[in-house]
């Protein structure tokens, strides 16, 4: 199924492609999508959809198990919030990708701005290139991998989770310090790597984790 973007609101597209979800169709192309924000917000079917060009601001906000790729860029926020599905960005991505995810996975094939994955709760964000500052901040769990360098104050204030970082890192933020991988962690991270076509070793990757442990909310058996 196509939809053609070009003369129709956010609203209208959206409104198409969760009745086509819901009516079982499974592969969708968004044509002449014109980086339109909050494309594919809220989808909450198993659809694949794919954005044909670059999106505008908070692509696959709030989904919840949709499968969404996006051939160019992504403004801001790309991701965010989503509890479960996946989000592919082929080129780069704006500031605050994977924002406040609670699942799924996102991966952006070029750079991200800055505060990338910011106070995330679960799933996965990788990051095939660059990530800029603040990159984690307020970071509540969930992993990161970050390809290329980071800059200035990663990892700030993070609660808990980690950062796998290839690259350089510029400087490092309140409460994250630098930790060598376990056996765990290179396990998860080549596996990790391999399922999403990253041509990658993990030879020279680091992990950034809290310092100290920080109160956070969680249900009671957890604490």
């Amino acid at each position: 199924m196509e939809i053609d973007c070009r003369d129709k609101t956010v609203r209208e597209i959206n409104r198409i492609l969760k009745e086509a979800a819901i009516s079982g169709e499974k592969q969708i192309i968004l044509k002449n999508a014109g980086a339109k924000h909050f494309l594919c917000a809220g989808l909450q079917n198993p659809v694949n959809v794919t954005v044909e060009g670059s999106a505008g601001y908070f692509v696959a906000t709030m989904i919840d198990g949709a499968r969404v790729i996006v051939e160019k860029n992504a403004g801001w926020f790309a991701g965010d919030n989503m509890t479960a599905g996946y989000l592919e960005v082929k080129g780069n991505a704006g500031d605050g990708a994977g924002q406040g995810t609670y699942g799924g996975t996102i991966v952006v094939r070029g750079n991200a701005g800055a505060r990338t994955g910011e106070i995330m709760k679960n799933g996965t964000v990788i990051i095939g290139g660059n990530s800029e500052f603040m990159t984690g901040l307020y970071m509540m769990g969930g992993k990161m991998i970050i390809l290329g360098n980071l800059s200035d104050m990663a990892g700030e204030s993070i609660v808990r989770g980690e950062i796998y970082v290839k690259g350089d890192i510029k400087s490092l933020g309140q409460n994250a310090k630098i930790s060598k991988l376990n056996k765990s962690d290179k396990m998860w991270l080549k596996r990790t790597l391999e399922e999403h076509n990253f041509k990658s070793t993990i030879k020279k990757f680091r992990k950034i984790v809290p310092e100290k442990p920080r109160f956070y909310y969680a249900p009671s058996e957890e604490g």
